[in-house]
């Protein structure tokens, strides 16, 4: 899952960037409400993190910018405001869910997974393919009814092939969700990660399509 954070109280936007990416979530940050706003319609981010008071554009006008375009990209609003009419103010732009400062790093973490969640409702958080069992909820994986320790990168870059079981999956695709945007390494980082998959998962797994990508198959 890749995230976005706009929020120009750097100190905090970093600490949060730093612990959303110990979860697993590759995460971009900017602190400016313009760019902002060019990064979320230009990007492909599975949710926003975006503060009210910001320099260039404010919250709510960075909020009511994305819906009016058809960006329907899950928003968590945070705020050092508080009040009704401020969170009502924010909801009304088409934000999904808000957080007043100063907030527990586990509230919002919280709130992130339940948005994501709630924007994937309707499909079970557990795929089973073969006898490979991911459950995204928990973040676990089992295999032949016998768990897999993954560290929270290798979980991000199998949930890319789990939620495509069957398709072709490139490497660019994974990269843009599980590293954040500013990531410049070498590629062939998702290659060492798939081949500790293969290592924890065993064989028949993940399949390589040369040029192409990944794939994930799974055995009955």
């Amino acid at each position: 899952m890749r995230l976005l954070i706009v929020e120009d109280e750097r100190r905090l936007a970093v600490s949060l960037a730093k612990g959303l990416m110990a979860e697993g979530f590759a995460v971009d940050v900017v602190h400016d409400g313009r760019e902002g706003l060019h990064r979320a319609q230009e990007g492909t981010y599975d949710l926003v993190v975006l503060d009210i008071m910001l320099p260039g554009m404010n919250g709510y006008r960075v909020c009511g910018a994305l819906r009016a375009a058809g960006c329907e990209v899950p928003i968590l609003m945070l705020t050092a405001k508080d009040g009704e009419y401020d969170e009502a103010e924010g909801l009304d732009t088409g934000a999904d869910d808000y957080l007043t400062k100063p907030f527990s790093y586990v509230v919002l973490l919280a709130r992130v997974r339940a948005l994501l969640r709630r924007r994937g409702q309707g499909a079970s958080p557990v795929v089973r393919v073969g006898d490979l069992v991911v459950d995204r909820g928990a973040r676990r994986v089992e295999r032949d009814g016998c768990e897999a320790a993954l560290t929270a990168k290798e979980f991000s870059v199998l949930e890319q092939l789990v939620v495509r079981p069957g398709e072709i999956v490139s490497k660019a695709e994974i990269l843009e969700h599980v590293w954040d945007f500013a990531y410049e390494g070498d590629p062939n980082i998702v290659e060492v990660y798939v081949s500790a998959l293969r290592r924890k998962l065993g064989a028949g797994v993940i399949e390589t399509v040369r040029g192409a990508g990944y794939r994930l198959v799974g055995r009955a």
